[in-house]
């Protein structure tokens, strides 16, 4: 099977050349490009999530022989979730390749964090199914790099550690509104209100909800922590 060029220099950015080359077309096709003949990367994702999972996992349990469950369990879900498998994505250019339809492309489909999330996961499946475990494993690894390392701190981020000042007053956990949404469908922007309910209440705008939350709960622990000092 031919691969046009763009795939092929992808295949250099993933670091993996494939020897059934219609895997990685499948992994790469949207649902809304699929066929009868040409199916969507669904199933794909489905796979690759659980390679995702089961190479973290063991990763982690390498990185700190010393750590709790309840230690590894935020590390791991900041290492599998929707949000870092996009950054994957983004960072080996994985939305370039991407096979859409016409409405998805209009939307902004190649820059939607769970549209690439989804895509880097169907990639993993086919690396795998393709050269089996452990090729699949040394990809993940080696394109989750840093991360793995440095996970503690993104695992307790700023909303794990406003929760944590709450629930150590007796507090319930903190709110997280939405107050305000901007911009066209493909590229909105999201103002958040982190609330207490004692009545404090922070807000912060960003271009995805998580990233709103992140920086509300970053700045009601900042005044939290100013009144406190």
């Amino acid at each position: 099977m031919k691969i046009s060029a763009e795939l092929k220099a992808f295949q250099a950015k993933l670091g993996h050349e494939f020897a059934r080359p219609e895997l990685m077309l499948r992994a790469v096709t949207h649902s809304s490009m699929s066929s009868p003949t040409r199916p969507d990367n669904q199933r794909l994702e489905f796979l690759g999530d659980r390679v995702l999972g089961l190479v973290m996992a063991e990763a982690l349990l390498k990185e700190d022989r010393g750590a709790s469950e309840g230690l590894l369990a935020p590390r791991f879900n900041a290492l599998v979730r929707k949000e870092t498998c996009a950054d994957i994505a983004r960072e080996i250019e994985l939305g370039d390749v991407l096979k859409l339809g016409r409405s998805e492309q209009m939307s902004g489909g190649r820059r939607k964090q769970a549209l690439l999330g989804d895509a880097m996961e169907a990639v993993i499946a086919a690396v795998y199914l393709d050269a089996g475990f452990e090729t699949a494993q040394a990809m993940i690894l080696r394109l989750w790099g840093r991360r793995i390392a440095e996970v503690e701190d993104d695992a307790r981020d700023a909303k794990t550690a406003l929760q944590e000042w709450a629930q150590a007053r007796r507090l319930p956990p903190p709110a997280y509104v939405e107050t305000d949404r901007k911009g066209p469908d493909h590229a909105p922007v999201f103002t958040i209100s982190a609330r207490l309910k004692t009545g404090e209440e922070a807000s912060a705008t960003a271009a995805s909800k998580r990233a709103a939350e992140q920086a509300a709960a970053t700045a009601l622990l900042a005044r939290l922590e100013g009144k406190s000092a």
